[in-house]
């Protein structure tokens, strides 16, 4: 079945108690995992063609304001990571690496009956996306990499604090291991944050995140990214640390980069980099954060829009 020609996904619907606002393009709908772990995912049921969302660590669709229109064009599927989100903790704790991700993305497409669509990622759904298309290149038929390097994410994190790249990771990893440390007492107080408008305008003019034409959305993103607890994030943070970069010889699918100016979780330089080494791949660099598809959500599904044309 073609990415174009699949069926909306039926398989275990669960209601969700948690819909957003009518006018939004959303539904939740339950995957088993190869090791079966409980999956929730999602779909926009959109008419278009069909894209598997490598999403972000623990991030939710809400983080995609531009897919959940109803005539974004684009029918999009994906799933919330073991243990966040609505989705279940695996029997084994040490199932969530990179690679049990892929597993999940293949539990996903074939939920959906897709032999091979594109495959677009966020921040740490890169290293899923193209070890993805490592594995399994012939289920893949594009890359569209946002704000994200295909393997070492790590040691790509802080670029514009002109930190020197070898102590990047240690800085990075150790930090997430002493958040792990201190996780179950810090989730108390981050559970108990209201999470309203001032909240979310404050986030969004941090500098670590910049301004957003869609607050409320970001408001739902920042919410939902908070239920997960702060240790078992920083169990997943610290395990899919350790996933080094995926080669880029063997990529042959159409493939666009989009970087933050301005990331300082995922180097713009990094990805332009990775962009020259896989012929015929697109670079663009965005004035955003590493939240680019919140911030500039127009621009960045116009460069989805254009990856589409040529799979």
């Amino acid at each position: 079945m073609s990415a174009e020609s699949a069926a909306p996904v039926a398989l275990h619907v669960v209601p969700d108690p948690a819909e957003p606002e009518p006018g939004l393009a959303l539904r939740h709908f339950t995957v088993i995992a190869r090791d079966g772990t409980e999956l929730r995912a999602w779909t926009n049921d959109v008419d278009g063609p069909t894209v598997l969302l490598c999403n972000g660590l623990g991030t939710s669709p809400y983080s995609w304001p531009a897919l959940l229109d109803p005539d974004c064009g684009v029918r999009v599927i994906s799933w919330h990571h073991r243990g966040t989100g609505g989705s279940g903790r695996p029997a084994n704790r040490h199932h969530v690496g990179i690679e049990h991700f892929v597993e999940d993305a293949l539990a996903v497409m074939d939920a959906a009956g897709l032999d091979a669509c594109p495959v677009m990622g966020w921040s740490m759904g890169v290293n899923t996306a193209f070890e993805l298309a490592y594995l399994h290149p012939h289920r893949v038929t594009g890359l569209f990499a946002v704000a994200g390097v295909p393997g070492g994410t790590f040691a790509s994190m802080l670029a514009p604090l002109r930190i020197p790249r070898f102590a990047r990771a240690a800085i990075t990893v150790n930090l997430a291991r002493v958040m792990g440390v201190l996780g179950k007492p810090a989730t108390l107080v981050t559970r108990r944050l209201p999470v309203g408008p001032l909240t979310a305008a404050v986030l969004t003019h941090s500098g670590f995140m910049l301004p957003v034409p869609d607050t409320e959305l970001a408001r739902r993103a920042i919410k939902e990214f908070l239920t997960t607890p702060i240790d078992w994030y920083m169990h997943l943070a610290v395990t899919t640390s350790r996933h080094v970069r995926v080669s880029l010889r063997g990529i042959r699918v159409p493939t666009t980069f989009v970087a933050g100016r301005w990331d300082v979780l995922a180097s713009a330089e990094d990805m332009r980099t990775a962009a020259e080494r896989i012929p015929g791949a697109r670079y663009e660099r965005l004035n955003a954060s590493h939240f680019v598809a919140m911030e500039r959500p127009d621009e960045v599904h116009e460069l989805l829009l254009d990856l589409l044309d040529q799979v």
